[in-house]
């Protein structure tokens, strides 16, 4: 399997730790984990034409990684 960008652990290595004992113990966090990989694979497919998507969509999609990139970071910085 190929390495998908902004992977969590990836662009946040220093919380790697955190990350998974979150995951595992706050049902929250683990929602917003899961919700942010799956619209970061969506936009890497788009992204690598795996599977084409529109330039609004795909600005969409974005903007909604960054959302849940920004609300992640936030529980793991308190």
């Amino acid at each position: 399997m190929s390495h998908t960008p902004h992977e969590l652990a990836a662009d946040f290595p220093e919380y790697a730790e955190k990350i998974q004992a979150l995951k595992t113990s706050d049902a929250h966090f683990a929602k917003l984990f899961e919700a942010y990989h799956e619209v970061n694979r969506q936009v890497h497919r788009a992204e690598t034409d795996v599977e084409p998507t529109g330039d609004e969509e795909m600005e969409a999609m974005r903007r909604e990684r960054i959302k849940l990139k920004d609300e992640l970071y936030a529980i793991l910085t308190k």
